[in-house]
Parts: structure tokens; sequence; C-alpha cells
């Protein structure tokens, strides 16, 4: 048969082969993108945002407290990612910085979190030195009372951190903004403030008690002139 040419075995076959992968291929990538749009609209389903009105509750509020006598079981990033699975040990951890009696035994570290914890929240009203002249309060804000008063100096640890959770007189409460451990914090720099204005001599080192010694001591006064001589017995 001269005007027919028929194609090689081999490459007829071959595509075969290609026709049933093509379609698989496309299978997948459709499949794919199903999923990608599935995901996404998990991700993106309608929702209220927090503080957001909603209809279908009698005060108008999507956001619902917690049922009366529930107790967090898991907290933070960790918790909101895992359905509770993780974030146990922050609650454990919370409850017992809110149950403490005392600040914990003062570190670097520590005082270091209590200091920038201060200068956020409480340095505008109380100071940079705790004596209560703050820049708010030069500029007509109510004066608090200077930690260096000895009602506040022999306070507990725990009125301090009372203080601080639930306000008093005009200061309000800083139980929302700061966490239990970051109060203990603040208290423990609190003291530190204290102790920087009423340390003992005694309780310095002993190079430093030698120098405030010798600034204490008053140099003779150069006006008197030396003394007179004794006189010689006749």
């Amino acid at each position: 048969m001269s005007g027919l040419h028929r194609a090689p075995v081999g490459r007829r076959s071959l595509r075969c082969c290609q026709r049933p992968m093509l379609a698989v291929l496309l299978a997948i990538g459709a499949g794919l993108g199903g999923c990608e749009r599935v995901a996404r609209d998990m991700y993106s389903q309608p929702r209220y945002d927090p503080g957001e009105a909603s209809p279908l509750f009698a005060d108008g509020k999507a956001s619902r407290a917690p049922p009366a006598g529930s107790v967090p079981r898991a907290m933070g990033d960790l918790a909101a990612t895992s359905s509770g699975r993780v974030g146990a040990e922050a609650v454990t951890a919370r409850v017992a910085a809110e149950q403490a009696a005392s600040a914990p035994v003062p570190t670097l570290a520590l005082l270091q979190r209590g200091r920038s914890r201060y200068e956020i929240d409480c340095l505008p009203c109380h100071s940079p030195l705790g004596d209560g002249d703050g820049p708010v309060v030069r500029r007509g804000f109510p004066r608090p009372p200077s930690y260096h008063q000895a009602r506040l100096r022999d306070a507990t640890d725990r009125h301090l951190f009372d203080v601080i959770s639930h306000g008093y007189g005009v200061m309000p409460s800083y139980g929302d903004r700061l966490a239990p451990a970051d109060r203990w914090a603040v208290v423990a720099y609190v003291r530190a403030l204290q102790l920087s204005q009423h340390a003992p001599v005694e309780a310095l080192p002993p190079a430093l008690q030698a120098t405030l010694r010798a600034q204490a001591t008053p140099a003779p006064s150069a006006a008197a002139g030396p003394a007179p001589a004794a006189s010689k017995g006749r």
C-alpha cells in the first residue's frame, strides 16, 4: 500500500499510555484545588469578631461569657491551636501566682521585667522614683501616695498585688492588663525602689560604707587658722 504510512508500534503504545496519565494528573490537580478551596473556606468562614454586635442575644453582643462555675483548662497561643490539649501548665502557673502571698525571690530577670511593666503602666502617675510625682500628676491628675511613706513600706506584698489587681481610689484595676506573674514582678520592683531610698548603711558593701562615712565627715574649716601654740613654762 503505497499511500499509507503506519506509525511504529512502540510510538503508538506510548501515546496510549500518556492519555490515561494525563487524565489522572488532571483529576489530581482538580482534587487539590478543591481541597485548597475547602481549607480556605474553613479559615475564612463567616464569624463574629471580638466585640461585634449580634441580634441573636438579648444583650446584643456576639461575645458570650463562660457558663457560671466554669474554670479554664488550658490557655495561651498553643491552647487555641490544639483544641486545649496544650496549655494546662499556663493555667496552673496563673492560679499559683494568683494565690501567692508574697513576691518571688528577686532575681535580675524578675526586676528587669518588673521595671519594664512599671515604666509602661505605673510610671505616668507614680514617677520613676515612686514618689507620686509622675508626668500626668504634674498636669493635674490626683497625686498618688508615695511608695516611700511608712504605711506602704510596711504594707505586705499581697496588699500591693491586690491594689494592682483591683485598683484603689482613682487608680483603675490592672488585672486585665498585667498577668499575675507580671504583677508580682512589679511588686518586686516597687520593693527595690523603696530599698533604694531607705537602705540601711550596714547593708551596703564595706567599701561603699567607707565612702559614705568619709563624705558625711565634715572637713576642718580653713578660715579658723592654725591652733595657737602652747605657751612655754617659765
